[in-house]
């Protein structure tokens, strides 16, 4: 990944750089400047606490208090440099915050080493203890922070404070374009109105993607006008190209420039071709050996609740405890995919997965399993058989797989997974091969502190429900 692309602008790279080409025409540039400096500031000090809180709280490290003061400021000092060089300060935001705890967990333990060296080229003796402890804090620290600032920038930008007001014109997906700008409050542009030439959607709303969906955008019914472009206060046009005739796109422009609006046309990302990357072979076996010890210790440390589930199963409904199905795994390869049945022994072998908990194939206890992700447990199993992987994208059923595009079948390029992008977002509840956007951005960026970040919002969008 670029050291200047956010996790969001990956997803939607054309939507972010039209806005932050226009941001330093539009009037929150000042308002976005002090948000910069004050997460600076707050990466900075967080890192520095950490750092000086190890060695307060150790006496048994001997680390002289000149030595504290020293090693505070430069881990600190290296953090907030490391991030300026991944271009933390200068991306978009991240849709699923993932991006955001990649970061917090990588550049710690970059600036952690460095710090090290520092120690040993200045003789300032910090014993080792004193790093390994570090590790463990400051990346804790940061994902805190930077989850806290997060939500401070997002209710401020939310009530409009240094933002310019978007419309977005052509609703075809301007549900990932609104979320892109609500999840982006650097970019300093609120989405306040979708317009759209079918009438039957007036009046409709479009939700945000997310753990929660509570924000939303009206839908307007279109022709775009300039008096209706002035009624909404706004001071950018955003156009959905794909999902509009040439003829539309120019009337468009042509009421935006009578309302004396910026323009940003853009282009559904779905629609880019991304190219094949490998991954590099050091990520290959840090994934693997991560994929056994992981996946060993907790078939091992969850089998009082595997126990304790099977017994819950076979008591709602008498029947195989485990449900056993073909996926398609990497290169099109076949593997029996393991779960905790939910559903009757009636029910179908293969067939679309149901979306609500109230379908009639689901058992009691099935519900709840699914709510809580619990039924994929087995999957443990998959994992350490290495036809799955904790981290990647879902494997699909083989029928599905048949009706794959071109670009479809790119998301069969890496070994499945347990969890994933796809599986962290509001998205999950529609099916895979419809998001293949998630698969495709994790593919094309994944690293193996990505893969944590996913491991580490995993436990949280499991408690928050599913179907």
């Amino acid at each position: 990944m670029a050291a200047a692309e956010s996790f969001a602008s990956g997803l939607y790279r054309e939507i972010l750089a039209a806005a932050r080409g226009h941001r330093q025409a539009i009037s929150g540039a000042l308002f976005q400047k002090v948000m910069t400096i004050s997460e600076i500031l707050a990466d900075f000090l967080t890192c520095a606490a950490g750092v000086f809180a190890v060695c307060l709280l150790y006496p048994s490290l001997h680390i002289a208090r000149e030595t504290q003061y020293s090693a505070s400021i430069v881990a600190g000092l290296l953090t907030v440099l490391l991030l300026e060089r991944d271009g933390t300060y200068r991306g978009g935001g991240s849709l699923l915050q993932i991006r955001a705890t990649e970061h917090a967990l990588r550049i710690p333990a970059q600036s952690l080493l460095l710090l090290l060296l520092c120690s040993f080229l200045l003789h300032l003796n910090v014993p080792y203890a004193a790093f390994l402890i570090a590790l463990i804090v400051l990346p804790l620290l940061l994902i805190v922070e930077k989850q806290m600032l997060f939500a401070i920038m997002r209710v401020l930008h939310l009530r409009e404070y240094g933002v310019d007001r978007v419309v977005v014109y052509g609703a075809g997906d301007a549900r990932r374009t609104i979320s892109t700008l609500l999840y982006s409050p650097r970019l300093g542009l609120r989405p306040v109105a979708v317009i759209d030439d079918d009438l039957t959607r007036t009046g409709d709303c479009i939700f945000e993607m997310g753990y929660r969906r509570y924000l939303s955008v009206p839908v307007q019914s279109g022709p775009v006008t300039a008096a209706l472009m002035k009624s909404y206060r706004c001071k950018l046009l955003i156009v959905a190209v794909s999902g509009l005739s040439p003829e539309k796109v120019t009337a468009a422009a042509q009421a935006a420039k009578q309302a004396g609006l910026e323009i940003a046309l853009l282009i559904d990302p779905a629609l880019e071709e991304r190219p094949w990357t490998e991954s590099p072979l050091h990520y290959a076996v840090a994934k693997r050996t991560a994929d056994v010890i992981a996946s060993s210790l907790l078939l091992v440390m969850l089998s009082p609740v595997f126990v304790l589930i099977a017994v819950l199963i076979w008591l709602d409904m008498p029947g195989p405890i485990f449900f056993v199905q073909k996926r398609v795994g990497r290169n099109g390869e076949l593997f029996d995919m393991y779960k905790f049945r939910s559903m009757h022994t009636t029910a179908p072998r293969y067939d679309l997965s149901p979306t609500q908990s109230c379908d009639t194939r689901i058992t009691r206890i099935g519900r709840f399993l699914r709510r809580t992700s619990l039924d994929e447990l087995p999957q443990l199993i998959n994992v350490l058989l290495g036809s799955m992987s904790l981290v990647g994208p879902r494997p699909e059923m083989p029928f599905i797989v048949r009706r794959y595009n071109s670009r479809q079948r790119q998301r069969l390029q890496v070994v499945p997974g347990i969890t994933g992008l796809w599986q962290l977002s509001a998205d999950r509840a529609f099916p895979i091969h419809e998001n293949i956007q998630y698969d495709l951005s994790y593919i094309q960026n994944r690293t193996f502190f990505m893969d944590l970040a996913i491991l580490i919002h995993t436990p949280f969008r499991a408690l928050r429900g599913g179907v």
